[in-house]
């Protein structure tokens, strides 16, 4: 007859599956890793120069150059020019080629505009639900950029600094619909703040960040028509130094 023990050991066990079922197995526990193409690396490569600025308005991308500095084979490169196309952020040339668009002074208005109205209405938003930890972290990110500029930082770590400024606020505004209308816009404008910031010259009296400082402050006060004003602002001073400062092609650009 079975011991009191053996029984106890017996019933501890996990049961086994009914017959014709496989076992299940501990990895089932593990999440699927999603898996990034080339496509997708390449993609996002292309995307964060060209909105951190790293491309010269009106410079030619050619498929062989971009996929050899990348160390990919030329589909993917021309399959992601060809999605920055769609976005605007490249332009299609009549010989095929493709290239950065040049400075003209209506797409400048228009995306100045643009990013006004809807970056201005994202921090409206994000001044009512904005959390302490993210004015925190613009804070930090703010203090970092002004040390940065102090030692005469390179252009990408302040463009950098930057978007990490600005993308904080619009993540915080937990808007679905304006967050992948701002990235567009910036996508488009990179090459715009490239050429405003090497021009840059702190002639207006404005420290870098001043503008970034009063975004904080009303963020912090929640207040939102001061928020949309004091990004209005910041973002209308790279646009309004080029229009003082720089030769814009009139129409095409062509």
């Amino acid at each position: 007859m079975p011991s009191a023990c053996a029984d106890a050991k017996t019933n501890s066990l996990p049961a086994a599956p009914p017959l014709g079922e496989p076992a299940v197995s501990p990895l089932a526990v593990l999440p699927r890793v999603a898996r990034e193409t080339v496509l997708d690396r390449v993609y996002r490569t292309l995307r964060r120069s060209l909105i951190e600025g790293a491309f010269d308005p009106g410079e030619v991308l050619r498929i062989q150059e971009v996929a050899a500095r990348l160390a990919v084979s030329t589909m993917p490169v021309r399959d992601a020019l060809g999605r920055l196309v769609s976005e605007r952020a490249l332009e299609a040339l009549p010989n095929r080629s493709i290239r950065v668009p040049l400075l003209t002074r209506p797409r400048l208005d228009e995306v100045a505009h643009a990013r006004t109205l809807v970056e201005g209405e994202a921090a409206a938003l994000a001044s009512r639900r904005i959390g302490v930890g993210e004015l925190g972290e613009l804070k930090r990110e703010t203090d970092a950029y002004d040390r940065l500029m102090t030692k005469g930082g390179s252009y990408s770590a302040r463009a950098a600094y930057n978007h990490a400024f600005h993308f904080t606020i619009y993540r915080a505004a937990g808007s679905a619909v304006l967050l992948p209308i701002i990235e567009s816009l910036w996508l488009q404008s990179g090459p715009f703040i490239r050429a405003a910031a090497e021009i840059y010259d702190g002639d207006d009296g404005l420290s870098a960040t001043h503008h970034h400082r009063q975004i904080i402050a009303a963020l912090q006060a929640g207040d939102p028509e001061e928020a949309r004003r004091a990004v209005g602002a910041d973002v209308g001073r790279a646009f309004d130094l080029l229009r003082q400062r720089l030769p814009l092609h009139e129409e095409t650009g062509r």
